[in-house]
């Protein structure tokens, strides 16, 4: 495993099989975990297509494991992040650090994809 963010928040890491650990650390940690694990949940009843896959939560460790959604984006002009970001909101999420940071790039489709949900918020209430 590479680590690929280390801050006082989160430890990320991506497994050689492609796989993503993140554990969450520091202030009010179980709480951006169980938004995290809850965000990612509802998009995926949602079908939304462009974040990761929610493979694994392990509560006890406030850990997650996830599909990659690809690379880190290093540039992208402001009105493309501002598109991306609006067109999760179609999926019922805010992301509330809309940052170009948050946005990475899947060769494989060609897809730019949004990561980090621990501070995103529901508009249209609790997924069920």
């Amino acid at each position: 495993m590479r680590d690929v963010k280390d801050t006082l928040r989160s430890l990320v890491r991506i497994g050689y099989d492609g796989r993503v650990w993140k554990t969450f650390r520091g202030p009010k940690a179980d709480e951006r975990f169980a938004n995290e694990v809850r965000i990612l949940r509802h998009l995926e009843e949602r079908g939304c297509p462009f974040v990761p896959r929610l493979l694994e939560s392990e509560p006890d460790q406030l850990r997650i494991v996830t599909s990659n959604c690809g690379q880190r984006v290093e540039h992208l002009s402001e009105d493309r992040a501002k598109q991306i970001f609006a067109e999760l909101e179609a999926y019922g999420v805010r992301h509330d650090d809309a940052e170009v940071r948050n946005i990475t790039y899947r060769a494989s489709d060609g897809r730019f994809c949004v990561i980090d949900f621990e501070f995103a918020t529901l508009l249209d209430g609790p997924s069920t």
